[in-house]
């Protein structure tokens, strides 16, 4: 595999890793500091959270894919 597509790669994962850790974090805020007034944030929250952690996956897992072809 070409070096540069690999840190591509890296980079995609590395980023999409903290969005999904910056999301969790929000989420957590919300829990511990705002609930139960802010309830109506939650769907919004959590579904952004639940997508950011999706895209780490899927990112994760291309870079895994491209390390063992």
């Amino acid at each position: 595999m070409d070096p540069q597509h690999r840190q591509g790669l890296e980079r995609a994962a590395r980023k999409a890793k903290r969005i999904a850790n910056e999301r969790a974090a929000e989420l957590h805020d919300l829990v511990e500091e705002r609930l139960p007034g802010a309830y109506a944030e939650l769907p919004a929250l959590a579904q952004a959270t639940y997508d950011a952690c999706l895209a780490w996956a899927e990112a994760d897992a291309r870079l895994k894919a491209a390390d063992g072809a």
